[in-house]
């Protein structure tokens, strides 16, 4: 069982920048890690991932704007916001995936206004 616990959220203007963090119970050493985002009305999507090796994968949405990081050290992986638009707004989940279990936070908000 590995619990995951997102901060970093918060309000900010378009243009602006957040970063979230997630801090998980145990190792992540072996573990595909992600971030994903739920707007209202909306199904949760991919916004990046970052796999045991380090490559990286993004939505279309964010590519060049977000970056994901994993410190398998201190058992953390970030997620760096950049040039924060409206319709990046939505609550964030940190998601720890192997071959056979996943896990999720519990979500950390982000608002970005016009």
């Amino acid at each position: 069982q590995v619990q995951l616990v997102e901060s970093g959220g918060g309000s900010v203007q378009a243009g602006g920048s957040l970063r979230l963090s997630c801090a998980a119970s145990g190792s992540i050493f072996s573990m595909f890690m992600g971030w994903y985002r739920q707007a209202p009305g909306k199904q949760r999507e991919l916004v990046a991932a970052v796999t045991t090796g380090g490559n990286t994968n993004y939505a279309d949405s964010v590519k060049g704007r977000f970056t994901i990081s994993r410190d398998n050290a201190k058992n953390t992986v970030s997620l760096q916001m950049n040039s924060l638009k409206p319709e990046d707004t939505a609550v964030y989940y940190c998601n720890a995936a192997t071959y056979q279990n996943s896990w999720w936070g519990k979500g950390t908000q982000v608002t970005v206004s016009s």
